[in-house]
């Protein structure tokens, strides 16, 4: 009885590589779930009558098979999934367009005259509170008396004028927050609202940017506070 050893159907298979002609194909390489059984067909078609398949070693491979199609097809959802939050990202930041959001930095960009709003947050109590705007020499052009405050976090807004009452120039400002902290001078934290100019879309799996005015950026996922001025 004639019969097809293993290394005869590895030879025949060889024999069918070595006179295809290669098409250029993304996929090359890969094998498919055709590939895998037309693999169990010529194993099957080519086997020893006499020492066929044990049916567990044929269920391993069909699982085999099974396995690696589904985790195809899991990672072709996953791709789906991915898009689809990247295009709902991109609907949510461009609402955000002409609204503030609030920026945990206390440095911001204005243009002449305009009110800006920021953010007191402090864990303990203080007194004497002051918020100093400061322009890029360092300079005070305006200070906003507080008063005691309680541990929190508390919203004010600078009408964008100096201590003369005229409207500061366009430029770059900074709020500074001082006050007594059990009897001892403290700094605390500001942070401000800043107007979100245009939105960025960073490609495929990229982070979406808020263009804000003054000229800096940040990213969508680091909003904590969303402002309707």
């Amino acid at each position: 009885m004639e019969t097809v050893s293993g290394s005869s159907l590895l030879d025949n298979i060889r024999w069918q590589q070595e006179n295809s002609t290669p098409e250029a194909d993304d996929t090359r390489g890969m094998l498919t779930q055709e590939d895998f059984f037309a693999l169990l067909t010529q194993e099957l078609s080519n086997q020893d009558p006499t020492k066929p398949v044990e049916n567990n070693e044929m269920i391993s491979q069909m699982t085999a098979f099974s396995t690696t199609d589904g985790v195809t097809k899991l990672n072709d959802q996953f791709s789906s999934f991915a898009a689809s939050m990247s295009s709902s990202q991109a609907l949510q930041a461009s609402s955000l367009v002409g609204r503030s959001v609030l920026v945990e930095d206390n440095v911001f960009g204005t243009e002449e005259g305009q009110a800006v709003k920021g953010k007191l947050v402090t864990d303990q109590a203080a007194s004497n509170v002051n918020i100093y705007v400061e322009n890029v020499a360092g300079e005070v052009i305006q200070t906003v008396p507080v008063g005691d405050v309680s541990a929190g976090e508390f919203t004010f807004t600078w009408d964008g004028k100096n201590t003369n009452g005229e409207p500061a120039p366009e430029g770059a400002y900074r709020f500074r927050v001082a006050g007594l902290v059990d009897g001892n001078a403290s700094e605390l934290q500001a942070m401000t609202y800043r107007k979100v100019d245009s939105v960025t879309l960073a490609g495929n799996g990229g982070s979406i940017l808020l263009n804000l005015n003054g000229g800096s950026t940040m990213k969508l996922s680091d909003v904590v506070e969303v402002s309707q001025g």
